[in-house]
Order: structure tokens, then sequence, then C-alpha cells
């Protein structure tokens, strides 16, 4: 399957959200939806207008092999310990010491983006709620476990991870960390999640607040 765009895809996304939400019981409730910044964001809009959810972000920073980024070795929320990938650690002859310094300036940025999305206002209450936590895909699913294991600490009652395209080995990875797994498509030829979409655009913080700040306009219209 191919999106257009993350809109096409986060339509997509919020009609399956929506659907497992009412198989567990949870449609009346008002779900918390947390988007992966900063693609995930727009789609994490999309599922919250539809299931009636608040909106807000959960930030986790890749931690990459030095000499090649892109291959994620961990990730690292705003706070509590960085998660690797021991296996691949050992693959590539690093030390968690090695990357102290990588984990300090991803943490760092973590908290500028958190700070920076949150213009002021308290994070949200977790404890007790349907929690959703949406991506534009899962690839290794490095930066999702991070993510997820920050929220689970806060002691959700039911937690969601949810994207329109997901790898299937993640898949199975991340059913260890979550509640519910929810995915459009998980091709068995999964490759990189651009590859999925049409058209896929980096975002920039400016279009993160402005996601953000039009759910929020949404949400408060709703209740008047």
């Amino acid at each position: 399957m191919f999106f257009a765009d993350r809109t096409e895809a986060g339509r997509a996304l919020a009609t399956a959200v929506s659907e497992h939400l009412v198989d567990h019981g949870d449609a009346h409730h008002v779900p918390l939806v947390l988007g992966l910044p900063r693609g995930g964001v727009p789609i994490a809009r999309a599922v919250a207008a539809a299931v009636h959810g608040e909106l807000d972000v959960v930030v986790a920073r890749k931690i990459g092999v030095p000499w090649h980024r892109e291959l994620a070795l961990g990730a690292v929320t705003i706070d509590g310990p960085a998660l690797f990938d021991q296996g691949l650690l050992g693959q590539v002859g690093l030390r968690l010491e090695d990357l102290d310094a990588d984990v300090e300036r991803e943490r760092a940025e973590a908290r500028r983006r958190t700070e920076r999305y949150r213009t002021g206002r308290s994070a949200p209450v977790v404890a007790g709620r349907t929690v959703v936590v949406v991506d534009d895909g899962l690839a290794t699913g490095a930066t999702a476990r991070a993510a997820l294991r920050r929220v689970r600490a806060e002691n959700p009652g039911h937690l969601v991870f949810a994207a329109p395209v997901c790898a299937p080995q993640a898949v199975a990875i991340l059913r260890t960390e979550t509640d519910a797994v929810v995915c459009v498509s998980a091709p068995p030829e999964f490759r990189a999640v651009g590859f999925h979409y049409r058209d896929f655009p980096q975002l920039t913080d400016e279009q993160v607040e402005e996601e953000l700040r039009v759910a929020r306009h949404e949400s408060a219209a709703l209740r008047l």
C-alpha cells in the first residue's frame, strides 16, 4: 500500500484506531493521542480528531551508529535511561560509555522540542487513560519503543501504538511494549517509511506547532 501523503495516511489510520477503540470498549472515553515529532504529529492530529481525543506529543530521539547515523542503535526520551539494541552494539563494537555524548545531545534535543511544542502547557495526565502513541511509520521501532516505555512508566490504562505503515518484524517487537499495535499496512516487502508515501517531506518545528495549535482550536470548538 502506498499513501499519497500524511493527510491520506492520517485518515486511514484514524479509521483503524477508531475501530480498535470501539472493539476495546473505549469509544466513549477521552483518549490521549501522543504524536512522535515531527512526522507523527499530523497523523496523530487526524487520529485525535476522529476519536475525540486530546492531542499532545511524546518526543524520542534516535541514537545512531556514529559513522552511520541512520542505523539506529537505540533511542532516548526527555528522562529515564536510554534504550539500546544490545546485540547491535556488540556487532558494531561499541560500549554504552562510547555513546554518552550522543545520549546527552539527543536528550537535550528531546527536551528542547518538548518545551517548544508544549508552549508552557503542563504535561497531560496519562495514568489510567487510553493512550495512543502515533508515528508516520514504524521501521526499526527504536524510537517507538523508547516513547512507549516512557508512557508506560506513567501507568496508562490501555496503551496502543499506531502507524499507517509498519515493518512486520518491528510490530512483533512492539507487541511486548504495548497492549495493542494498530497498522493500516504491514507489507512483507517493507522498505524505508518514506518509500510507502508518494509525498513525504520533512516537517519543521513551525509546522508541528501549527498542527498542535489547530488541534487545540478544533477541540475547544467541539466543547462549545
